[in-house]
């Protein structure tokens, strides 16, 4: 198995100087960094440092989705592993991921994220293992909305989740090929999880390798603090929704727009004026999009008229509900019966 890893970067020079350091040391395979059209001196300070890096660069910054597109057309491998550019390994990390992924035949699959602040929590972009609810709410084994779980060991075991965190994606490169790679509407944020449902829609199996570890800093190129971040997240989920969920599209799609406004209304309870408008500007964003998401979602439709589709890991209740209602904030509290597996 030709297995590379693949480091997007962008104006990253601060974290590649953190955190490349260990991913030379404890990676024995090939590793590129895609440049997506980086302004400072990133690209000198790896041909300065590690000769031994493949570079591509790009002209332009292309956002993550079509950064990650771009570069991987020119780099050939059977494997892919998209690293972000915050990240620290250990030893064996890439073999005990290959391992898992031949055991269990997955195709995509991340190791469990460690907050790299604060090692004895998980980390919010991947925690365990990502799954999703009825109405496509992403949540993860060890971090429900923003209830971060301190690691534990019933979670860290290998498991057959819904989606596997972009900060560490191992995938086959025939998997990629075969959807054509990221969504490239998304820019950044959610495109991973869009990814990982296109495949399991075609039958594929997303995993988590519960013997390795990593951590994660998160926040590398958009803080939880900036509004952009909450409009390509609130806009990102809405496309993923409308392209990719089973049913009716108005009926779910009025549904989330009705629970996105909730969520509008408590920032502006809480003064959070920015991000309030940032979801009124996603919404906007979403109905320009629409056409172009629908014809998407007819290609998803055949698929999965042609396929057998992969529900596990999704979570047949409202995380929604359960969470603020129920008071259900960490993974254990969950009924295991109301998953697909």
């Amino acid at each position: 198995m030709n297995t590379v890893v693949v480091i997007l970067n962008w104006n990253g020079v601060n974290h590649l100087q953190s955190y490349l350091p260990s991913v030379v040391t404890f990676s024995n395979v090939p590793i590129y960094v895609i440049d997506n059209g980086s302004a400072d001196n990133s690209v000198n300070w790896i041909s300065e440092n590690y000769p031994e890096i493949g570079i591509v660069r790009l002209e332009d910054n292309l956002g993550f989705a079509g950064g990650y597109n771009a570069g991987l057309q020119k780099i050939d491998a059977d494997r892919y592993v998209l690293l972000n550019s915050d990240v620290s390994v250990r030893s064996g990390w890439i073999e005990s991921v290959n391992k898992s992924m031949l055991q269990n035949d997955w195709s995509i699959c991340s190791p469990i994220l460690l907050d790299d602040k604060n090692t004895a929590y998980y980390e919010y972009a991947g925690a365990a293992g990502g799954y999703i609810d009825k109405d496509g709410y992403m949540f993860c084994a060890g971090r429900l909305f923003h209830s971060i779980e301190k690691s534990n060991q019933n979670y860290n075991k290998d498991t057959e989740v819904f989606w596997a965190s972009g900060a560490a994606l191992f995938v086959d490169a025939k998997a990629w090929g075969l959807v054509d790679g990221f969504d490239t509407d998304f820019f950044a944020h959610m495109e991973e999880i869009d990814l990982c449902w296109r495949l399991k829609t075609r039958g594929y199996k997303v995993g988590v390798c519960g013997t390795t570890t990593i951590q994660h800093l998160g926040g590398g190129t958009l803080e939880a603090s900036n509004p952009l971040k909450v409009y390509l997240n609130f806009r990102n989920n809405l496309l993923m929704l409308l392209k990719n969920q089973e049913g009716v599209p108005l009926f779910f799609i009025t549904k989330r727009l009705l629970l996105d406004g909730l969520a509008a209304f408590r920032f502006l309870l809480k003064g959070e004026i920015k991000f309030f408008l940032s979801v009124a500007k996603a919404h906007w964003a979403f109905f320009s999009m629409i056409p172009n998401t629908l014809s998407k979602r007819g290609a998803e439709v055949v698929a999965r008229n042609k396929s057998t589709p992969n529900r596990v890991g999704l979570y047949k209740k409202s995380i929604v509900s359960q969470y603020f209602i129920r008071n259900r904030t960490k993974f254990s509290d969950l009924m295991k019966k109301d998953f697909v597996d």
